[in-house]
């Protein structure tokens, strides 16, 4: 049995250790796996993902360094960052990692000044790019690992999860939330509900192997969203993010910040 309050605590650590070695200030960082979703096994790692700054002389260099860290991964830890400038271009391209980290619901350490950047981040956010992210997301999920007889019980959230954060985009043109369980009531997921109640009750409950026969009534359901997607997608209107201005000033403001 994990102990996720001493987890905790080594997860913390670990950001010190990784500020210590690197030289960098961790602004922010989270879970980014099954746990920030909602639905982890017993045996789910750890995905702790962070956002870090660099001193300002690093960014001047003519042979910069590398823009992610990637600290620890083994079968308890995925531990890795991104440099704060490399997020913020990513940003700029309304990249859906940047939301997913900015709403996760387990936060392992954070900064007021970061923080203070959500409705920046926000307001990058493009719901058709959005939409489509998503769609495609699902739909190599399905292929990749659903179409066998027997299929393990997490790919089907695999794709169950972003076909309703794809339904959350077009009904509130906004981020989706990171919890399934904020995702799962929007209309499109009702007609199938006791479905994904039992999905939920095994997955919970069995290790990340755990496998079981193919759902046809889900399989349908969830062919059938992907044309309703697609089509709703490309209704949606092109939008343009604020431009580089705001991200611009959000890097220099980093410096001036104590975290």
């Amino acid at each position: 049995m994990i102990n996720e309050t001493e987890i905790k605590k080594q997860i913390v650590l670990k950001l010190s250790q990784i500020e210590q070695q690197e030289h960098v200030r961790v602004l922010h960082a989270v879970e980014s796996g099954s746990r920030a979703w909602g639905f982890a096994s017993p045996d789910s790692d750890f995905d702790v993902r962070f956002i870090y700054v660099r001193e300002k002389d690093e960014y001047l260099k003519l042979s910069p360094g590398r823009d992610v860290i990637e600290y620890q991964l083994d079968d308890v830890f995925d531990v890795s960052g991104w440099d704060f400038q490399k997020m913020l271009k990513l940003l700029y391209k309304s990249n859906p990692t940047v939301f997913e980290w900015t709403a996760s619901p387990i936060v392992y350490r954070t900064s007021e000044y970061f923080q203070n950047l959500k409705p920046l981040i926000n307001s990058y956010f493009l719901p058709k790019a959005g939409s489509y992210h998503y769609l495609s997301t699902a739909k190599h999920n399905y292929h990749a690992y659903c179409e066998k007889e027997q299929v393990k019980y997490k790919k089907y959230f695999y794709v169950l999860r972003p076909l309703l954060a794809c339904a959350w985009i077009l009904e509130h043109l906004t981020p989706p939330p990171m919890l399934f369980e904020d995702l799962r009531h929007c209309p499109e997921a009702l007609e199938i509900a006791p479905l994904i109640d039992n999905l939920l009750e095994i997955k919970v409950a069995v290790s990340e192997l755990g496998t079981g026969a193919k759902n046809p009534e889900l399989d349908r359901w969830i062919q059938q969203q992907f044309t309703l997607i697609e089509q709703k997608a490309a209704a949606l209107p092109d939008v343009r993010n604020p431009g580089w201005n705001p991200l611009n000033s959000a890097f220099l403001q980093s410096f001036l910040s104590a975290g």
